[in-house]
């Protein structure tokens, strides 16, 4: 099989490994801290009409969840990718950070968040993943 075949299909299942994780948090995240009272997470509508009754430790896992979530997907292609490992990784943090970006244009979030989400959850865990792999 090709290289650039063999990535791609390293990049797809790490894409959707990095989707599970973090899907996981996200799901584990209301038992942990529930959402404000009369909010039902599951609706996108209910999210929206009741934002302001979010405080920041509401946050904390969607966070955590975007970070990971990214962090494994690019440990995953910084493993097993055979050619341009860098490349490989990169492209994980900014297909994640795609992601971040259309989900913040369209679920209401603090300013403060939206920019940390950004800043911090994709392109750095992307690189922090290729760094624990790498071990240089």
């Amino acid at each position: 099989m090709k290289p650039i075949l063999k990535n791609i299909l390293i990049l797809v299942g790490a894409l959707v490994v990095g989707s599970i994780v973090n899907i996981g948090i996200i799901m584990l995240s209301g038992s942990i801290i529930p959402p404000p009272a009369g909010v039902d997470p599951n609706d996108m509508e209910s999210i929206k009409a009741n934002i302001h009754l979010y405080e920041a430790k509401h946050f904390i896992f969607p966070f955590l969840a975007h970070a990971l979530g990214t962090l494994v997907a690019a440990m995953i292609v910084a493993k097993y990718a055979v050619v341009k490992k860098q490349f490989w990784v990169g492209l994980v943090g900014g297909l994640f950070m795609a992601g971040g970006i259309t989900a913040a244009t369209s679920i209401p979030a603090p300013t403060w968040f939206v920019i940390t989400d950004l800043v911090f959850a994709y392109l750095p865990m992307a690189w922090l993943g290729y760094k624990l792999v790498k071990r240089d």
